[in-house]
């Protein structure tokens, strides 16, 4: 285990069909209650359990984490509280510009920020939602004048929704010092009418991209890094590829995830979690807590990417197999 990624809240103000369709997630779907979400200091405490295991990276996620009232507060309460070295964040960007300073003054290291089309209308129709693009533009030009470099573009490709817009977001994102990454679309959770039939690989998005801008790969930063990092061979920039679907990488996979109730989950597609809220909660000490986690961690057989790749019918297959939704883990 080297990251972990904490879900702060199940909420979200976005309703993408990869994630949370709107048909689904409407007026009356009954998210978790304020009691049932871990407490910011219930989260920098067990941000301090985790560091004493040697974790110094953590990514705040959601549902949408700037929806959770006084987030930069948490930044600032692990940052000072804990010896947690890097807290980052991702976001739809949709409420970034009125906090991105804020962010930055309280110690957030990086922000990501997912957008799947420079178009309006195609964006709008991904997301589900009233809010435009010009308010996720806004979110990363207030990241950037901020101080945050460099900002990770997150950008989920599905065939016939948004494959035609590639080259306008790479053309857009050039020489501009974000790092574009297209994300493979993942059977995440069970409501996204995911089907192989929808997936472009990261293979072909290369291959597409390289005609007009050729790349070239670059070497990972880090063991377990997920994307693949290529460079324009112009120096243009770097663009980054993820291929959990065509590519599995879940033998070197270090990242665990907390539920914003506080279950410990240690894959992206598991059916299911650990608390570790409700022993909090009973008077369990940080030393009962730290081997709660090491038992999990070191029992786990997650290798659901791995297990897909040797289905002949994989529509079928993820289908039938129970998921935790994807807003509940962050991506």
């Amino acid at each position: 285990m080297q990251d972990l990624r904490i879900s702060l809240t199940d909420r979200c103000n976005f309703r993408c069909q990869y994630c949370m369709p709107a048909e689904v997630f409407g007026e009356h779907y009954e998210f978790l209650p304020k009691p049932a979400l871990l407490t910011f200091e219930e989260i920098t405490r067990l941000c301090s359990v985790f560091s004493s295991m040697g974790i110094r990276k953590i990514r705040l996620t959601g549902g949408e984490p700037l929806l959770r009232k006084n987030t930069p507060k948490l930044v600032g309460m692990i940052r000072s509280g804990t010896q947690i070295e890097e807290v980052t964040l991702t976001t739809n960007g949709a409420m970034l510009r009125r906090y991105a300073m804020e962010l930055k003054n309280q110690g957030l290291s990086r922000v990501s920020i997912s957008l799947d089309s420079l178009n309006d209308d195609v964006f709008r129709e991904m997301n589900g939602s009233s809010i435009g693009l010009p308010d996720v533009l806004d979110g990363i030009d207030a990241a950037s004048a901020a101080g945050f470099h460099p900002i990770k573009i997150n950008c989920v490709v599905v065939r016939g929704k948004n494959d035609q817009g590639v080259l306008d977001m790479v053309e857009h994102f050039r020489h501009t010092g974000h790092v574009l990454r297209f994300i493979e679309f993942m059977d995440v959770g069970t409501r996204n009418n995911w089907e192989m039939e929808s997936v472009i690989s990261s293979e072909e998005l290369i291959s597409m991209i390289s005609v007009k801008y050729p790349l070239e790969p670059l070497p990972q930063n880090y063991l377990g890094e997920v994307a693949g990092r290529y460079a324009y061979k112009d120096g243009a920039g770097e663009i980054g590829f993820i291929s959990s679907v065509t590519q599995p990488f879940c033998v070197n996979c270090t990242r665990a995830r907390l539920t914003p109730d506080g279950r410990l989950v240690t894959c992206l597609f598991a059916a299911s979690g650990t608390s570790l809220r409700d022993p909090m909660r009973a008077g369990a000490s940080d030393e009962d807590i730290l081997e709660l986690i090491r038992g999990v961690w070191s029992r786990r057989t997650d290798r659901y990417s791995e297990e897909r790749s040797a289905q002949t019918n994989l529509n079928e297959w993820s289908a039938a197999r129970s998921k935790i939704e994807m807003y509940q883990l962050g991506g």
